[in-house]
């Protein structure tokens, strides 16, 4: 039991930590082709915030998004390609539906605020025969004060926190320096790594501003994030610059890992590594690197 909600069984199968998810309008059938170019880790065909929020739009956009995706699938078969659905409080949720099918990767479902929202999701999508894994969007104050309990239920396989609209709800203002977000970001990262799920970072969009995208992620990637959204194909190469271990990293890793190991046979509980001596937050630290060019993610202990 979830927040007072009890939750049905849902089969997930290990889950990646993509680095980089890459948005294109479900409305667009010559973008979404070109997709994989940029060799995102994942993909997401929105039917929310970018098809215009009247019913004739998002009725025509959906056949458009079904097709494309299941093109999609069939000429890249390895890449993660998820659908967005409008929120399930949304006057657009029951018909978007019937754009699902079994080959897609997961559902994005954005503002999620409680436990008893994705089990209307799960449920919703059983009805459909349908058996998919959810991308949780936190994007109201509410969704970002019960991150935990969201992500904690078993159908939710990664996560991402939205900036914008979370601002929105709270009737703040966007700034340069994103304090506004920090609390909320943070509460969100750390909710991720107490459920054991992937989190994906904010979007940045300012379109042509490396370095804004590079700083940006820099602090998402500081605050335990594992990857970035991402809303054109130039970000995908930056994401993984920012959230993936260069050959050096994973290298020396390896290396610390094997010390301790050759430390620990010959019954040292202390030894130095390059001159540093070596605590457990550093071979913790090591392990990560590892599992995350694995594309595992650690799983949280009991608290």
């Amino acid at each position: 039991m979830l927040g007072g909600v009890i939750v049905t069984n849902v089969r997930l199968t290990p889950l990646p930590r993509p680095r980089s998810v890459l948005f294109a309008p479900g409305n667009r059938a010559d973008l979404i082709a070109k997709l994989p170019r940029s060799a995102p880790d994942a993909v997401v065909i929105d039917l929310e915030d970018a098809i215009p929020g009247d019913p004739d739009a998002k009725s025509a956009a959906r056949p458009v998004a079904r097709d494309a995706a299941r093109d999609l699938i069939a000429v890249a078969p390895r890449l993660n390609v998820f659908l967005r659905v409008n929120a399930v409080h949304s006057p657009y949720f029951e018909a978007d539906l019937a754009v699902l099918t079994p080959e897609l990767a997961g559902v994005v479902v954005p503002k999620l605020e409680s436990a008893r929202d994705v089990q209307q999701v799960a449920d919703a999508l059983s009805a459909q025969g349908l058996d998919l894994p959810l991308m949780a969007g936190l994007e109201t104050g509410a969704g970002v004060w019960n991150a935990r309990e969201i992500m904690e239920h078993p159908a939710v396989g990664w996560a991402y926190f939205g900036a914008e609209d979370y601002t929105t709800d709270l009737g703040g203002m966007r700034t340069a320096g994103g304090l506004e977000v920090l609390y909320a970001r943070s509460q969100v990262a750390l909710a991720a790594r107490l459920a054991g799920v992937p989190a994906l970072d904010i979007v940045v969009t300012a379109l042509n501003n490396e370095n804004l995208f590079r700083e940006d992620a820099g602090q998402g990637r500081a605050l335990g994030y594992s990857g970035k959204l991402c809303i054109h194909p130039a970000q995908v190469a930056l994401a993984h610059d920012i959230f993936g271990a260069t050959p050096a990293q994973l290298a020396r890793a390896r290396a610390l890992l094997q010390a301790a190991q050759e430390a620990a046979r010959r019954g040292h509980g202390a030894f130095s590594f390059e001159g540093q001596m070596v605590d457990e937050p550093m071979l913790s630290a090591a392990r990560a690197v590892l599992a995350g060019a694995a594309g595992i993610t650690p799983q949280a202990e009991e608290v």
